[in-house]
């Protein structure tokens, strides 16, 4: 062996121990400042707190977020199936990070840098869920760094129904909507589990952007982005090609879902949201999903509301203002009139 291909054999060696201890180096630094993720084994999301007449019809609720915990094993397959192929196909085998996800993205963008068009994004559901629980949404290589970390962490302290689990009911789904349940009710008024694959497939393609593909908002580009979703499931083998082409060619559907609230309760509502406030705590009656029962009858409430509202106009009628009795010219000497 000459010595030439020795030194070439040396340089190499070297420049790879270099960046293998490098890489570790950086891995190691990184690995201090990250945030806790253990608490996400017993994680509850904020729920909100619901309201009961005494005939148990639901009358109103407390909440900062709207959102209807699903726990995984009552999550439809047509909605797991939807979810994974829009955003994490691998997600049941990468240990956290998908190697060739990281590395067709890598490809793509460099023509996307070349012709100026948005880099894409190769962050699997795991790291979504370190994103949207332990980070925060700063574009920038020391937050893919951590959030690549804490992905394998959490795969190592997780199981994988744990995180889509806690991924499919803290995503924000657009219209104010958090969670498959909530979006469910928001864009078709139903249940998750009276979804079709459509239906499923539209709730699939608004995390990506949910103000862009809203469909009440965006019509066309929310059929073309949910097309997208049923064509990557058509690919993994979840739609058959008859399916597949009949469901591209369907119209959105959407059902809004009726606002709860009754207007003659509002009064009553307000006062039993002071009194379970200052006996619980602002933070536990909006997050922690109370069932609060009450006497209120919507009958008796209604028609008090309409006694009350005939008395204060038989009032208004004889002792109401009714505007002034003359009208006096302005004069210097008005006070003396």
């Amino acid at each position: 062996m000459s010595s030439l291909f020795k030194k070439i054999i040396l340089l190499i060696g070297s420049g790879i121990l270099i960046m293998f201890i490098s890489v570790i180096a950086i891995l190691w630094a990184f690995s201090n400042k990250l945030p806790d993720y253990k608490f996400l084994k017993s994680y509850k999301p904020p729920v909100s707190s619901k309201v009961y007449s005494g005939e148990g019809e639901l009358v109103s609720d407390f909440s900062k977020e709207k959102r209807i915990f699903v726990p995984y094993n009552a999550i439809p397959s047509k909605v797991i199936n939807s979810f994974l192929s829009a955003e994490d196909k691998n997600f049941f085998s990468h240990p956290g990070v998908d190697a060739k996800g990281v590395f067709r993205a890598t490809i793509n963008n460099v023509s996307n840098v070349i012709y100026s068009k948005r880099l894409e994004g190769a962050s699997t559901i795991t790291q979504q869920v370190a994103k949207n629980f332990l980070l925060n949404n700063e574009v920038s290589l020391n937050r893919k760094i951590k959030e690549a970390i804490l992905a394998f962490r959490i795969e190592r302290a997780l199981s994988k129904k744990r995180i889509l689990e806690l991924y499919l009911n803290q995503i924000y789904l657009g219209q104010g909507s958090y969670g498959i349940a909530s979006a469910s009710l928001e864009y078709f008024n139903k249940p998750i589990s009276e979804l079709n694959y459509e239906e499923a497939a539209m709730l699939a393609a608004l995390p990506k952007a949910p103000s862009k593909y809203n469909p009440y908002k965006n019509m066309e580009l929310a059929k073309f982005r949910r097309n997208l979703v049923l064509k990557n499931l058509y690919d993994n083998n979840y739609l058959t090609n008859n399916n597949y082409n009949k469901l591209i060619k369907k119209k959105i559907k959407l059902k809004k879902r009726k606002k709860i609230f009754f207007e003659d309760s509002r009064y009553y509502v307000e006062d039993i949201r002071k009194k379970v406030v200052n006996q619980f705590g602002f933070d536990k009656v909006y997050k922690q999903g109370f069932n609060i029962n009450t006497p209120l009858n919507l009958e008796l409430q209604n028609m008090a509301t309409l006694s009350l509202r005939k008395g204060l106009e038989n009032y208004d009628k004889r002792k109401g203002w009714r505007g002034p009795i003359t009208n006096k010219k302005a004069s210097n000497d008005w006070e003396k009139d």
